[in-house]
């Protein structure tokens, strides 16, 4: 849509993710609920360079497996409204424990950044993260932020537009499982390649299946109905 792009900002819950929010949209947001859920989503605006990032605030979760609605709704929104890119906002100070949904979202989508925030709180507990290494093993941007300082947000903002342009280009590492798991992964992910063709990660939906994720199931068979209707 011209020089608009969409970027959706996604973490666990006490993050700073809405502090992030709140700080690079400042007035120029609003607010309204998603799809028929209960859900709100903030929204706002960031001018930078000639481009103007509208940013998503999805629900705070720890997972996005649809044991929710503010999963399901964070869920849905990274895979099929394919924001341009994916923000996840991770707390310095419980990195393990936030890297479960990071790792999710780099199994949905592509293009994504990992924000480390509160990393002057980090410092002082004498945590230091090496945002390179980290960058080079899981194949995205990895960047270390203060929110509530508004400390890496030029750095932020210019590995968005980098991503968007194509200077920076994304290939996030895959997650290897048990190896009952990828055999299984190896029969079905055909088949599920031709039916979403391009449009989703077919090991992802591959992997969902197999845990038997029925709200994604009944997702995909509405969305397939209402593609058939459009055509």
């Amino acid at each position: 849509m011209g020089n608009s792009y969409r970027i959706a900002l996604a973490g666990n819950p006490n993050t700073g993710k809405s502090t992030l929010f709140n700080a690079l949209t400042g007035l120029k947001q609003h607010t309204g609920n998603w799809a028929g859920k209960t859900v709100s989503l903030a929204q706002g605006n960031v001018q930078y360079k000639d481009k103007t990032f509208n940013l998503i605030d999805l629900p705070g979760t720890y997972s996005l497996f649809s044991n929710s609605n503010d999963e399901e709704v964070a869920r849905n929104y990274i895979v099929f409204e394919k924001p341009d890119v994916t923000v996840v906002v991770l707390d310095a100070t419980s990195l393990e424990r936030n890297f479960n949904l990071a790792l999710q979202v780099l199994e949905m989508t592509k293009n994504a950044i990992l924000c480390i925030n509160l990393i002057d709180v980090a410092e002082k507990q004498g945590i230091h993260i090496n945002d390179r290494i980290l960058t080079n093993r899981l194949g995205v941007p990895v960047l270390k932020i203060s929110a509530r300082n508004k400390k890496g947000f030029q750095m932020l903002l210019d590995t968005i537009d980098r991503i968007i342009t194509g200077a920076i280009e994304c290939n996030p590492v895959q997650t290897t499982y048990a190896d009952e798991i990828e055999e299984q992964i190896k029969k079905i992910e055909p088949k599920v390649s031709q039916l979403v063709g391009n449009h989703l990660s077919s090991r992802w939906v591959s992997l969902r299946l197999l845990d038997g994720d029925e709200k994604l199931l009944g997702e995909l068979n509405k969305r397939f109905e209402q593609q058939e209707v459009a055509e």
